[in-house]
């Protein structure tokens, strides 16, 4: 690109040249110098609009490029998130569920302890077969 820029203002520089001679001496110049003078100032900024279309080009696919990457750490950055939260929820789930086994399985030994349950007394069922 710092290439193509000098190249661009050389040009630049030599147009200049060439315009102010053009300029100082056209009263004296015959019509074929005329012409001549014309078409190298004209071949200059030819050259330089074609400096100036390769700057464009590459700037153009440099943005492509940058953009190319951007949206794949996009996708890689949404990829990571999803499985990210994948992670904290399947570690939430086990986490709850271990506790919900936990406290299922203490509620049972509680039970198991305390002998007939609330309804079975309610019903009349007594806690031994009577003979």
């Amino acid at each position: 690109m710092r290439e193509l820029d000098q190249r661009t203002e050389d040009k630049k520089a030599e147009i200049d040249i060439l315009a102010a001679e053009y300029i100082s001496t056209v009263k004296t110049l015959s019509s074929a110098q005329r012409v001549e003078h014309l078409q190298k100032i004209q071949s200059a900024y030819s050259k330089c609009k074609e400096y100036s279309d390769d700057k464009v080009q590459l700037a153009m696919q440099t943005y492509e490029m940058v953009d190319k990457h951007i949206r794949r750490l996009d996708a890689d950055l949404a990829r990571f998130e999803a499985d990210l939260k994948d992670r904290m929820d399947g570690s939430d789930f086990e986490s709850t569920g271990s506790r919900s086994l936990k406290s299922k399985s203490e509620s049972e030994r509680k039970k198991k302890l305390s002998g007939p349950r609330q309804e079975d007394i309610r019903r009349g069922y007594p806690k031994e077969k009577e003979a």
